[in-house]
């Protein structure tokens, strides 16, 4: 195992160039079965080859790729699944075009449907045995990494430990502690990989440079000063070396192109999804005869108030404006379907058609959560420097209980980090919502309560496999 782990990035490579061969041959051996041509040299068969290669790399790249080891074996089949299927029907359409000849198809005809479905559904089969191939593969040579987690709160502990904990095969947590514990750095020698969650900054700052002395595996939260940092590049002022970071914001070029496909991606959003949002309608309307489209002040650049406009998926009597939580009772059954979805946010279109939203941007908050969160988090109001949004990295990465610090530094990662190819990504990526529907509208709720403690308290009975230190403690 020593020897395949030191080969693991080659075997992992040769896993990925396996799947994308097999992806790429199931297209064309399929397609070829009634366009022999179609595997004989040629300008067509180039061109077409060509586009499935650039467009499938692209578009893995766009939504995750083929990452084992690091993502789970459903995302993983989430993301390449959207990806081969983008690459599918694109290479199918230019195909069809460029066969259209006088000796062929006179006239364009986007034919061999039944072909596409039946090279759909094969990659499909592929993309999810190599998924769950390639993480038994990775986590056979790649054994849990041994971690503690520090922190300077029971509360603190209680937000990352069961994020970690949905990662098992990556992590097993030997030790939870808080950052003044007297026996920190044995516990951190002993360890693979240290999680720092809201350790006050200057001690975060020694610890980040004693793992990285001891070669540690290091995560950590983040604080205003990185988010400064992430739009920072290294700058060398005569023999100095600094870290140079201007304030920015969209430019008169950048703010005319965003317009310009907010306008047209709203337009075309309007007339695509209106027969969606004609049943939608009906559906609101039949279960309690009330109002279809619910309308809430909410904030946007510069503070700006304007009225969001959404499907109603809450009762009208006895509503109020707070945030919803697992179980609540003023959610129609209707709404309990759109929000899963969520399809309720659809009417947001004509939002953004108007100019008071754009595409990607981060999400309007209702007035009480802005005055609420913006008291607790004063940088809350750092995300009113660009337009409200209808979706972005904390709408795609987030859930309806995603904590407002969590949420405050993706909308500012997407601020810092604002370029229009960006802005492209996260509409393609906006579609892995509806695949994990389930997670993304996670209500709030209560937790588990976990308790501090380090391995040298926990001990298997005699003859038994030591446990996983986090769930003997459960």
């Amino acid at each position: 195992m020593k020897t395949l782990k030191k080969f693991q990035k080659t075997i992992v490579l040769i896993l990925k160039l396996l799947l994308f061969a097999c992806l790429f041959g199931i297209f064309f051996l399929i397609f070829s079965a009634e366009n022999e041509w179609l595997l004989h040299p040629s300008r067509t068969t180039a061109i077409t080859m060509l586009t499935f290669v650039v467009l499938g790399i692209a578009l893995m790249a766009v939504y995750g790729g083929y990452k084992i080891g690091i993502y789970k074996s459903k995302p993983i089949i989430h993301s390449m699944t959207l990806a081969t299927f983008f690459t599918d029907i694109i290479t199918h359409l230019q195909l069809c075009i460029m066969n259209t000849n006088p000796a062929n198809n006179p006239t364009f005809r986007y034919e061999d449907v039944h072909l596409l479905l039946l090279v759909m559904l094969l990659q499909f089969v592929v993309i999810v045995f190599f998924a769950y191939f390639g993480n038994f593969v990775y986590f056979t040579i790649n054994s849990p990494e041994k971690c503690c987690v520090v922190t300077s709160s029971k509360y603190a502990l209680n937000n990352i430990v069961p994020k970690i904990r949905k990662y098992k095969k990556q992590y097993r947590i030997t030790d939870m502690v808080l950052y003044t514990d007297e026996r920190l750095f044995d516990i951190i020698n002993r360890c693979d990989t240290v999680f720092l969650y809201d350790v006050p900054l200057t001690t975060r700052t020694m610890l980040v440079e004693y793992c990285y002395a001891k070669n540690k595996n290091i995560y950590y939260n983040f604080e205003m000063c990185d988010v400064v940092s992430l739009r920072g590049r290294t700058s060398i002022l005569d023999d100095k070396p600094l870290v140079e970071s201007h304030v920015g914001g969209l430019n008169a070029e950048q703010a005319i192109v965003k317009r310009a496909m907010d306008l047209v991606i709203s337009a075309v959003g309007l007339i695509v999804s209106s027969p969606i949002m004609l049943l939608c309608a009906i559906a609101i309307k039949a279960e309690d005869g009330g109002k279809v489209f619910f309308k809430q002040k909410r904030a946007t650049k510069g503070g700006r108030v304007f009225e969001v406009y959404k499907f109603r998926t809450m009762r009208e009597a006895g509503s109020v404006n707070r945030s919803v939580t697992e179980d609540d009772d003023r959610i129609t059954r209707v709404g309990r379907i759109l929000r899963k979805f969520r399809i309720d946010e659809l009417p947001q279109i004509i939002n953004i058609f108007k100019g008071e939203m754009s595409v990607v941007g981060p999400r309007p908050e209702m007035l009480e959560n802005v005055d609420e969160y913006t008291q607790e988090l004063p940088e809350f109001s750092y995300r009113l420097r660009v337009k409200a949004g209808l979706t972005g990295y904390a709408q795609i990465m987030g859930k309806y209980n995603t904590s407002p610090k969590d949420k405050l530094v993706m909308d500012l990662m997407y601020i810092e980090h604002y370029s229009i190819w960006n802005d492209i990504k996260l509409i393609l990526q906006t579609l892995t919502v509806f695949l994990k529907a389930s997670d993304s509208t996670e209500a709030f709720k209560h937790g588990e309560e976990f308790d501090f403690f380090t391995s040298e308290e926990v001990s298997a009975p005699e003859g038994e496999p030591p446990q996983d230190a986090d769930e003997t403690k459960q």
